[in-house]
């Protein structure tokens, strides 16, 4: 079996990563425009050879798009075009909505399955690839109804086999979701970090500063804007009522401090702090 990973990054290369360990006999192709992923991809033993998009897809069984989701659009029409008979292509994005579209469009839809690994951390590259990334994580499938039975099959296998838990749910439900769980808190993080920036001007007073709570929160502030840019502009309405409402909640929260309203102040963390029972489930799954 042949997979190509285009986009050799941190979730396309823990990919690779995860299924050579599982079958060592794999052969994985790389695709990417940046030569220094292509050498970092090849000297980590992510990808076997480093190979032009059309070459990479005539020997391929299995090609994964793993590049950021305004690439995915625009690739995934010339790829399928070149997708052999019998071949499956496979996206990773994390927005769901405009690549099922552009999927829905093609004769040959059937052989692509849309699928979001909910994993990442806020480095980047195949640098930063590791083949534990995915295990325990959440896979979602999208639309998986209009995937052909093989294609789902094998791509479903690969995601368990690396030890993913999956789910199933439409692409217009997934962006919604995502939204709050996901796109809401990058731009939370992006947002603190300039603020901490713009009001804090000696860096070294903030390093001296920072706190490990300070620390945790404005990480995914590191994240790459090439990633997610395109994603909070595909998934724009539905993060723009996310942060109307994310937004609502801080304006009450500051009016209730200029209020001294310790009483409000309280009940307001006492609600939140419901999210505890959320994450002590996740963490025990």
């Amino acid at each position: 079996m042949v997979v190509s990973i285009v986009g050799i990054g941190l979730l396309g290369g823990s990919f690779a990563l995860a299924v050579r360990e599982k079958y060592p006999k794999m052969r994985f192709i790389g695709v990417d425009t940046s030569a220094v992923n292509c050498q970092l991809a090849l000297a980590k033993g992510i990808v076997d050879e480093i190979l032009p998009l059309a070459e990479a897809i005539a020997q391929s069984t299995l090609v994964v798009l793993a590049t950021p989701v305004n690439i995915i659009i625009d690739l995934l029409p010339a790829v399928l075009d070149l997708l052999p008979p019998g071949a499956t292509v496979v996206d990773l994005g994390s927005t769901k909505g405009l690549i099922c579209a552009v999927a829905d469009a093609h004769p040959k839809r059937a052989q692509f399955v849309a699928a979001h690994p909910m994993a990442g951390t806020e480095n980047s590259g195949p640098g930063a690839a590791f083949k534990e990334l995915l295990t325990g994580k959440n896979l979602i499938i999208c639309d998986r109804e209009k995937s052909n039975p093989d294609s789902l099959t094998l791509t479903e296998s690969l995601f368990r086999d690396v030890g993913m838990r999956l789910f199933y749910m439409a692409p217009q439900e997934h962006d919604l979701h995502l939204a709050y769980v996901s796109h809401l808190s990058h731009i939370s993080a992006f947002a603190l970090g300039l603020t901490v920036l713009e009001k804090e001007k000696d860096e070294q007073a903030i390093f001296d500063m920072a706190s490990t709570g300070f620390s945790s929160t404005v990480r995914l502030a590191k994240s790459s804007p090439q990633m997610w840019a395109p994603i909070f502009d595909q998934n724009r309405i539905n993060v723009s009522d996310a942060l109307a409402a994310y937004i609502e909640f801080l304006q009450q929260f500051k009016q209730v401090i200029d209020d001294q309203d310790v009483t409000t102040s309280l009940d307001f963390m006492q609600r939140a702090n419901v999210i505890r029972r959320v994450l002590d489930g996740i963490e025990k799954r």
